[in-house]
């Protein structure tokens, strides 16, 4: 039986016809709106998949993972989430079909259930609903975001189980908001509701009445539409929000404050609340409005076939161009292509980034570009894979290490300047231990730990501070052995953990702009504020592009 959770609402937030609508972009829209009307919010995303979490998925299939401040590996939702709202995500924001039943398992095996017979109603509807309590638990509004497409067999127990959820905590708690799409039929000049009226009896057939239905649009929906849609749906016409594609994601909020999805959502909670604020939002979209140059971006990795491989990497440097007058032209390439061609292909580049990655294929070609970098003279930002390779370059031609590598990618390296991490302190100060033969799963270095910040460094000079927060996801570090040799050829290590002397940061002093971190700064870039050394990176990029 769900608890009284300190009076915090949840709102439900599920997805209908097909995939890939929007859901977490329009959550994250709504709880910025909440927020700018006063209400903290939290949020939850709950992943049918079978997996425990999303460390172990391929790119390729999933998108990027990212990493949350205590170090979950999660759906690259709550990236939007913490992109758009003011809250940090945690482990209480992600869980899994996966993670659910090996939770319940767990209690079995220990006799929690006292011999009784374990089934997917009540036991595994009862651990969704706890971990959405926990989850929610402190926030005046919680949204969930229901993963997959209403309809999917992966999802129903979700689905079963925030219908219980509303019965047990009283619809005046809980409020289910439903994303469909609203397709427009080219060949007929039509716009059609049927798919958007079906998916809402889908919902309605296992119980659960939508409150309000978002309608995925190319162009403004019309009334006659909208009046058919509210009246086959049992939902109200006023309820009926039109989400159009936007040039901009940032335009969202005022989009949807607009058809006053924020006063709907109060009034159904009996709110009442300050007039929202959005002149953050509006400053973001005048921001990319009057950019007034275009630096083109080299993004090197072996995932560019899927752009949201680098999701946040992507939107940390379009943060980086809102806060330098900046357009960014990503051009994706493959670091194959980088190696077949050493380097041709990225002639005419302002910048070069190698963002991170795993697996032996396309290392040379992020070790040629970093080096292409290096004699060329062009800003380059290395991010943990992409500092690693820099390192290996710097070894390989200056420190005359030529057989210098990393073991993950070769096993006994002649010069492994780059080693398996295998023991070092985690953020609340436990020390955590790791060797080759460890699970993959949760057994990286994870999550916000401390860097030290050497003085008078392009590093230092970046964060106008002598230490810095951030986040990691990586198995393989700078080996230290090799620090005072590489040091002594000119290589600049101007950041290193604050508990173990892990290097976090190289540079070259004698370039107008490289750096390399191990960690994964595109985590905490947030459009209000950016991120110091993505912002430092375009604005070398722009000086190289108008200088």
């Amino acid at each position: 039986m769900v608890g009284d959770a300190a009076g915090t609402r949840y709102i439900f937030v599920t997805g209908g016809v097909v995939s890939s609508l929007g859901k977490g972009i329009a959550a994250a829209s709504l709880g910025a709106l909440l927020e700018s009307r006063g209400q903290s919010v939290s949020v939850i995303k709950l992943d049918p998949y079978l997996n425990v979490d999303a460390g172990t998925m391929s790119p390729f299939q999933h998108g990027e993972v990212y990493v949350t401040r205590d170090g979950a590996e999660t759906d690259l939702d709550l990236g939007h989430y913490e992109r758009f709202l003011k809250t940090r995500t945690s482990k209480l924001s992600n869980f899994t079909t996966g993670q659910i039943y090996n939770n319940v398992i767990n209690k079995e095996r220990r006799g929690d259930y006292l011999g009784g017979t374990v089934q997917v109603i009540p036991h595994i509807t009862d651990e969704i609903k706890r971990c959405i309590l926990e989850g929610g638990e402190g926030a005046d509004i919680c949204l969930v975001e229901i993963g997959g497409t209403v309809g999917d067999i992966e999802s129903l127990p979700f689905l079963e189980a925030i219908r219980q959820f509303a019965v047990e905590l009283g619809h005046h708690r809980v409020l289910f908001m439903h994303l469909t799409l609203v397709p427009y039929i080219a060949s007929s000049g039509e716009m059609k509701t049927k798919p958007t009226q079906h998916s809402a009896k889908e919902l309605r057939s296992i119980g659960i009445q939508p409150d309000i239905l978002l309608c995925r649009v190319d162009r403004p929906l019309p009334e006659n539409e909208r009046r058919k849609i509210a009246l086959f749906t049992n939902v109200s016409e006023r309820a009926v929000i039109a989400c159009i594609d936007v040039d901009d994601i940032y335009k969202m909020p005022g989009l949807l404050q607009a058809q006053s999805l924020d006063a709907l959502v109060l009034e159904h909670f009996n709110i009442t609340a300050p007039n929202a604020d959005l002149s953050n939002w509006s400053a973001l979209v005048e921001a990319r409005r009057t950019q007034d140059v275009t630096v083109k971006v080299a993004m090197v990795g072996k995932y560019v076939d899927l752009a949201d491989a680098y999701k946040s990497v992507n939107e940390a440097l379009s943060h980086a161009g809102l806060h330098t007058g900046t357009r960014v032209d990503i051009h994706y390439i493959d670091s194959e292509t980088v190696e077949r061609d050493d380097g041709a292909c990225l002639e005419g580049m302002d910048a070069i980034l190698v963002p991170g990655g795993f697996g032996e294929r396309g290392i040379e070609g992020k070790v040629a570009a970093a080096r292409y970098a290096r004699l060329h003279q062009i800003p380059y930002f290395g991010i943990c894979l992409g500092m690693q390779v820099a390192c290996i370059d710097f070894a390989r031609d200056i420190a005359d290490l030529p057989g210098a590598h990393s073991t993950e990618f070769v096993a006994e390296p002649e010069h492994p300047v780059i080693a398996l991490v295998t023991e070092w302190h985690d953020l609340s100060g436990d020390v955590q231990r790791r060797d080759a033969r460890a699970d993959l799963g949760g057994t990286m270095r994870l999550g916000e730990q401390r860097c030290n910040l050497v003085e008078n460094t392009l590093a230092a000079r970046c964060y106008d501070a002598g230490e810095v927060f951030e986040r990691h996801r990586h198995r393989y570090e700078f080996n230290n052995l090799y620090r005072d040799r590489l040091g002594d050829k000119g290589l600049v290590f101007s950041g290193v953990s604050a508990e173990d002397d892990l290097v976090e940061i190289i540079e070259l002093p004698d370039h107008p702009w490289f750096l390399g971190c191990q960690f994964h700064p595109e985590f905490t870039s947030t459009p209000r504020n950016g991120h110091p050394l993505f912002i430092g990176f375009i604005a070398a990029a722009r000086e190289r592009c108008t200088g």
